[in-house]
């Protein structure tokens, strides 16, 4: 077991030093040649690239080969308050940008009626978009609202990704708190194209319950992201 583990542990040193003597844009080796370089076989690469890849590092393209990413900048928060994605990168001037929309109004599933506590039969938006940093694809957000909260003419002119900016904006609701619970997953097939990444990768998922001072749930999220462009942390008090 010793043995195994110093074998990976050099293996992601290595493969770390290549990337990160390669310029950002630039195409690492093909996989054989790169496979050959380390001294391993192509199957243990492909898994330690997986992990860079989560990072944020690198990048594989489907025919094109693997590039080298390097984030500029993290995005780095405290969770004790709730922020968009927008706004914690416009505190370190990192432009970020809404990527593929996809709004619908539909019938609210067992659970989602559940959360929100409506019934069955009620309507809600789904809003599921990506967001870009760098051109790149950090985060997939996953909202359902009831409808009589939001609707979807209220995000044909200001919608750019957060919902939670469009409720603050408006100023009609008494938001209170958000419940959220964290975890990491691995990426499933939708997920994984709308990031692109490969199926199976690492990604911390967020799932979040938006409450008004009425104990109301108005926003019940799913939120997935690259852990090598974000970086969470909590300040806790000695108990």
């Amino acid at each position: 077991m010793i043995h195994t583990t110093s074998i990976s542990q050099r293996l992601h040193e290595s493969l770390g030093a290549v990337i990160a003597a390669t310029s950002p844009g630039k195409r690492l080796p093909s996989e054989p040649e790169l496979a050959r370089q380390l001294g391993v076989s192509r199957a243990t690469l492909r898994e330690a690239m997986r992990t860079f890849e989560t990072q944020g590092l690198i990048r594989r393209r489907q025919g094109s080969g693997t590039f080298v990413v390097h984030p500029s900048r993290v995005i780095e928060s405290g969770l004790e308050i709730l922020e968009s994605i927008e706004t914690m990168a416009e505190r370190i001037g990192l432009s970020v940008s809404m990527g593929e929309l996809k709004i619908e109004q539909c019938p609210a599933s067992i659970e989602e009626a559940q959360v929100l506590v409506i019934p069955q039969d009620s309507q809600v938006i789904r809003l599921a978009r990506v967001m870009l940093a760098e051109d790149r694809p950090v985060a997939y957000l996953i909202d359902i609202i009831p409808d009589d909260v939001l609707s979807p003419r209220n995000l044909k002119d200001e919608f750019t990704g957060s919902v939670l900016d469009i409720f603050i904006r408006r100023g009609d609701l008494a938001l209170l708190t958000s419940r959220c619970e964290i975890n990491a997953v691995t990426a499933t097939p939708e997920v994984a194209r709308k990031l692109g990444i490969q199926r199976g990768d690492v990604l911390l998922r967020f799932v979040s319950y938006l409450y008004t001072t009425s104990d109301r749930v108005v926003d019940y999220s799913f939120s997935y992201f690259l852990p090598g462009y974000f970086r969470f942390h909590v300040v806790r008090r000695i108990g």
